[in-house]
């Protein structure tokens, strides 16, 4: 079978970026010849004959409010009715969230200008955009989520036959188990380091325990990509203002920050530190277009490493960590993340638990399984369209 793949790749700095060439080796590993079709100006050349004749599918990442690969899979449905056309959904309950159809005049302007104008714009354009979603779900062949939470807000707000979304959780490696680290506490927020991962929150909370409790024992480690490609901007030197936070909460000396890991440094990074903390946030704006239910390439990477995990209570965090491998706090609560810190500080054999836990869900997301899952969906779609 040969497929082809819409998806952003590295070196582009984002999840999804990182994701498909991830899943793109795996698949090719089960089997699947997988290519990367030609672009234009940004753009996918769906109108290349030469290239489309000898695919069997395609299948795209959409999310991170990009638009080429929503865009291509509406050029292809319109010229290859019988082509199956499938695409993982990192973002549900919608597929891209604002118009995927680049804006004139002001909406350009407003679209690069910085927060928070370009989701005030997404807002403005929302019922277009939510009918032109709904338009192409009915048109795939099969859509696929990271979480399951994230499958049953996606049939729902897509008005989708639940046949059609499949959950395969987020793939991962598996790496030799290394026994927790020795005191101090060795905490660690790792991902791309931008506005709405509630790192706030996260520099609050830290603050909270020191002052409740002064000797305790506790390092943070800030580690993750700091320049990442944003769908909605960015604002000035955000880790400078974080810095100057943790200062000023007087925990500058217990953080140390990792910047820009390499990739080889990553399973080292996560295997020293006790557990990791994603304290993310649900934005209020887009709220106001729908629920994102969604998963995160850091929690994978605390499962294939064998750690567990403190996460907010947002996207499906919660269901990510009901496996024995961490718990949630409620977002926006800085008290409340320093209750599980605090809690974890009295009872250090509870990170060794969800480390078991973690890597238990580790082995069963493993690529290798990940992608036979991916390989069959592929082969029952070509099936069933000849």
């Amino acid at each position: 079978m040969r497929l082809a793949l819409l998806a952003p790749l590295p070196p582009l700095q984002n999840g999804i970026a990182d994701y498909a060439q991830a899943w793109m080796t795996a698949v090719r590993g089960a089997g699947v010849e997988v290519v990367v079709p030609p672009q234009r100006q940004g753009q996918w050349d769906t109108a290349d004959a030469g290239f489309w004749q000898g695919i069997d599918g395609v299948h795209a990442e959409l999310g991170g409010g990009r638009g080429p690969e929503f865009v291509a899979l509406e050029q292809l449905r319109a010229r290859f009715p019988r082509l199956p056309l499938s695409a993982t959904v990192h973002d549900p309950e919608r597929l891209i969230w604002r118009s995927p159809s680049p804006p004139r005049g002001l909406g350009r302007w407003l679209a690069a200008a910085p927060r928070p104008l370009p989701q005030l714009l997404a807002l403005s354009q929302d019922r277009r955009t939510l009918a032109r979603e709904r338009a192409l779900a009915r048109q795939l062949d099969a859509m696929v989520t990271l979480t399951r939470t994230g499958g049953q807000v996606l049939v729902e707000r897509m008005q989708v036959a639940a046949d059609k979304v499949h959950f395969i959780a987020h793939g991962n490696g598996v790496f030799a188990p290394l026994p927790l680290p020795e005191a101090p506490l060795q905490l660690l927020y790792f991902g791309f380091i931008y506005p709405g991962k509630g790192i706030e929150d996260l520099l609050d909370a830290l603050a909270l325990v020191r002052r409740q409790r002064p000797e305790a024992a506790v390092r943070l480690t800030m580690a993750g990509g700091s320049a990442p490609e944003l769908a909605f901007g960015s604002r000035g030197d955000y880790v400078a203002e974080l810095r100057e936070r943790a200062q000023r909460l007087g925990v500058g000396d217990w953080i140390q920050w990792r910047l820009d890991l390499p990739a080889a440094q990553i399973v080292p990074c996560v295997q020293d530190h006790h557990v990791m903390l994603l304290p993310y946030r649900d934005s209020k704006k887009l709220a106001l277009l729908g629920r994102m239910r969604g998963t995160s390439g850091a929690l994978s990477w605390a499962n294939a490493c064998g750690r567990g995990v403190i996460a907010s209570d947002a996207r499906a965090f919660a269901e990510e960590v009901s496996h024995g491998n961490g718990v949630v706090f409620a977002q926006g609560d800085p008290t409340a993340l320093a209750g599980r810190i605090i809690a974890l500080v009295d009872a250090p054999a509870q990170a060794t638990a969800w480390a078991a836990g973690a890597a238990a869900l580790g082995q069963q997301r493993q690529w290798l399984r990940i992608a036979a899952q991916f390989a069959a969906l592929f082969a029952s779609l070509q099936e069933s369209g000849r």
